[in-house]
């Protein structure tokens, strides 16, 4: 298989779902394009709200925003005034109705997303990479998690040549797909080129999801292979 999977889509409608949660029908395009526009936007307009990730559920009149942010206060604002006006410049960019649910991520340290960007910034920030990212792994392993892995690939330290280095600790189970292992990519600008930064948490492992796996009755199995009995085993 190698590695070149992303471990998130491997392991979709097994133990992980959709980011965007609606039937396109006729309209699918539009509907995608738009979905594009609202994470782009809303990426932008919280470029500092440490955003992790934007999922989109849709019913006939209604679209419902769900972001999940380890800084929700910088979101809702003083009374909730900040997501209201969120709301009206949806609007205007959707003529639709939104709704905008606020998640709330309490050990950011676990998450892939926000792990790569930490680290990301640190490089901008002139850091050494090597000592961002050992402590960006340290951080994570004490919060709790089984593994992780950090790939840094570019014109690392200012080097002449572009390399890659990888950081691991712990377990990265990639090919068990019930081991729930988060992923993202983040890019890091520099005055010297681009760095991109790749990391991957395991969590632990989740043996099944009622919602995501169909479980299979013996009456639906009636009509498939029949496996040879063994002669030996006793009746």
């Amino acid at each position: 298989m190698g590695q070149k999977t992303n471990p998130i889509g491997l392991r979709l409608g097994i133990i992980k779902g959709w980011d965007s949660n609606w039937y396109g029908g006729k309209s699918f395009e539009a509907k995608l394009v738009e979905d594009d526009k609202i994470r782009k936007y809303l990426a932008a307009r919280l470029s500092k709200a440490s955003i992790s990730k934007i999922t989109i559920e849709r019913t006939l009149k209604l679209v419902t925003v769900t972001i999940h942010t380890a800084r929700p206060g910088i979101i809702i604002g003083k009374g909730g005034q900040e997501v209201d006006k969120i709301k009206e410049e949806l609007k205007k960019h959707t003529g639709k109705e939104v709704q905008i649910n606020i998640s709330e991520i309490k050990r950011p340290e676990l998450d892939a997303t926000l792990v790569a960007r930490n680290v990301a910034s640190q490089i901008e920030g002139r850091i050494s990479f090597r000592r961002a990212i050992k402590t960006s792994i340290a951080s994570t392993m004490r919060v709790g998690a089984e593994g992780i892995k950090v790939m840094i690939s570019g014109r690392v330290g200012g080097a002449e040549m572009a390399r890659s280095e990888m950081y691991k600790e712990g377990r990265i189970p990639l090919h068990t797909l019930r081991a729930d292992i988060d992923y993202a990519l983040a890019e890091a600008h520099t005055t010297y080129g681009r760095i991109g930064i790749k990391v991957w948490i395991c969590k632990g492992e989740i043996y099944g999801k009622p919602e995501l796996v169909p479980t299979a009755t013996k009456s639906e199995n009636k009509g498939g292979p029949k496996h040879p009995q063994n002669p030996r085993r006793r009746k």
